[in-house]
């Protein structure tokens, strides 16, 4: 049996994205639905990359596509919450990487759910693996904890 994990704290993160909850992210139980944690952990991702400019949604040559993701929950977060999505770099691969995400309550150390997301990087047109661009494993390598 898989032990359960402990919320990390936001000293665990390298860099965080503030995301305003809207009133579409609440389900029937009025918290926000378990699969909208996976597009605050999308958005600080890309976000940090366009700011970073490393990632030019329209023109890069390289692109990031999921591979792989997952989340733990610990507490409910509901709209009109404000939250900060913590952003580290776990693993970086030739054509890979592994960042580590948290979803924090603003104004509370500890994280409301936290996880994975894997993007593997392929060529725009061809949609096969290639390697990082160094700007790219450069900006990463800034995010690793």
């Amino acid at each position: 049996m898989t032990q359960r994990p402990t919320p990390k704290t936001r000293d665990a993160f390298a860099a965080f994205c503030p995301i305003s909850t809207r009133w579409s992210d609440n389900d029937a139980y009025r918290h926000v639905n378990n699969v909208t944690y996976l597009s605050f952990f999308d958005t600080a991702v890309n976000e940090n990359l366009i700011k970073g400019g490393v990632l030019d949604i329209e023109n890069s040559d390289a692109i990031g596509l999921v591979a792989r993701s997952n989340c733990d929950y610990f507490a409910a977060v509901s709209f009109p919450d404000k939250i900060d999505v913590g952003l580290s770099v776990s693993r970086l691969g030739t054509s890979s990487v592994t960042y580590e995400l948290a979803v924090f309550p603003e104004n509370e150390a500890q994280a409301a759910a936290q996880g994975q997301l894997v993007h593997v990087y392929v060529d725009r047109q061809t949609n096969r693996p290639v390697d990082l661009p160094a700007a790219l494993r450069a900006h990463l390598s800034g995010l690793v904890t």
